[in-house]
Parts: structure tokens; C-alpha cells; sequence
């Protein structure tokens, strides 16, 4: 059943060479969010991972912006709520940030400051994990709140670019890897 789960959510995948520049290849989860049931069969994986493994969750900690349209839906099924990281200015209050290198720039990403409370327990959330470098600022961020993340959860991971290396010790699960 999850095989088939799996498989619905990688057909509901494309790929663009040379986006955004030459030589990166684009993996695009359009077609997967305009497929309502291979849409359903992600967030059925990805609660189906995160009960297994863990017996409380407070947040889910999502990623501007992709991260967006996967966290909500899984933190609604899990009875939990939902916290967005965002780019710098678009928080209002207080915030907290942290800026992080790019695979192709400079980049800031920010998160309220009473988002979490010490100890709190989060699994960051994203749609690719390709070098780490937005993911690693997360954890940071969320470091600086003093949450417990457990984990950190992605659709697609692109192993060749070893981004989950630079998550060191917080534990990371990816659905799909591609080289």
C-alpha cells in the first residue's frame, strides 16, 4: 500500500534542466499539488513516518515557501500546529534571524520570537533538501527559541549535494532521493 503511495507521489514529479541556471535540474512539485489524490497520498506518507516515530510533536515548523503548502495540511491531520520560517520582513513583531548561503547567493530567513517555547518539540519541514544550507538556518533558528527539533522531513532529497551532512546530529528523513 505505501509502495503504491509512493510511487503515485513520484509520478506527480518533473524535472527542469537548467532552472534556474545552467546546470542545476529543478525538481517541481507542481503537478503533485494539482493532483488532489497524489496530494493526499504525501501527507498520508509523511503522518504515516512522523506517528511511527515520534509519540509527541508539538509544532510543525515549515519553510518558506514550499513548506508552506506541506506543513498546514500535515499539522492539521496531526492535531498540532504550524509554524512558519519565513524570508526576512515578511514576520511582523519581534523576530529572530539568521542568514545562510545559498546554492546560488545570499539568503535571510526569519521566525517570530514566542513562535516556540524551550523545549518545545518540532519537525521542520520543506519540499527539497538539496545543500542545506535554508534547512541548517532553520535549525538554528529554532535552536535559538530553545526547541527540541526532531527531525528534519523533506519530499525530495538530492543526495549528490550532501545537504543532510550539514544537519550533523538532528535526525533527517526524506521521502524520495535522487543523485
Amino acid at each position: 500500500m505505501s509502495g503504491e503511495r509512493l510511487q503515485r507521489v513520484r509520478d506527480r514529479l518533473r524535472s527542469f534542466p537548467d532552472f534556474p541556471q545552467p546546470g542545476v535540474l529543478f525538481r517541481d512539485i507542481s503537478p503533485l499539488l494539482k493532483d488532489p489524490a497524489a496530494f493526499k497520498a504525501l501527507i498520508d506518507l509523511l503522518e504515516d513516518h512522523l506517528r511511527a516515530s515520534f509519540p509527541r510533536i508539538d509544532y510543525i515548523a515549515g519553510l518558506d515557501s514550499r513548506g508552506f503548502l506541506i506543513g498546514p495540511p500535515l499539522a492539521q491531520r496531526l492535531g498540532i500546529g504550524f509554524v512558519p520560517i519565513r524570508k526576512k520582513g515578511k514576520l511582523p513583531g519581534p523576530t529572530e534571524s539568521v542568514s545562510y548561503s545559498l546554492e546560488y547567493g545570499k539568503a535571510e530567513l526569519e521566525i517570530q520570537s514566542d513562535a516556540v517555547e524551550q523545549g518545545q518539540k518540532v519537525v521542520i519541514v520543506d519540499d527539497l533538501l538539496a545543500t542545506g544550507g535554508t534547512m541548517c538556518a532553520a535549525c538554528e533558528l529554532l535552536k535559538r527559541l530553545k526547541a527540541d527539533i526532531l527531525e528534519c522531513l523533506v519530499v525530495i532529497e538530492l543526495k549528490s549535494l550532501r545537504g543532510s551532512e550539514k544537519l550533523k546530529s538532528i535526525p533527517f528523513y526524506s521521502l524520495l532521493q535522487y543523485n
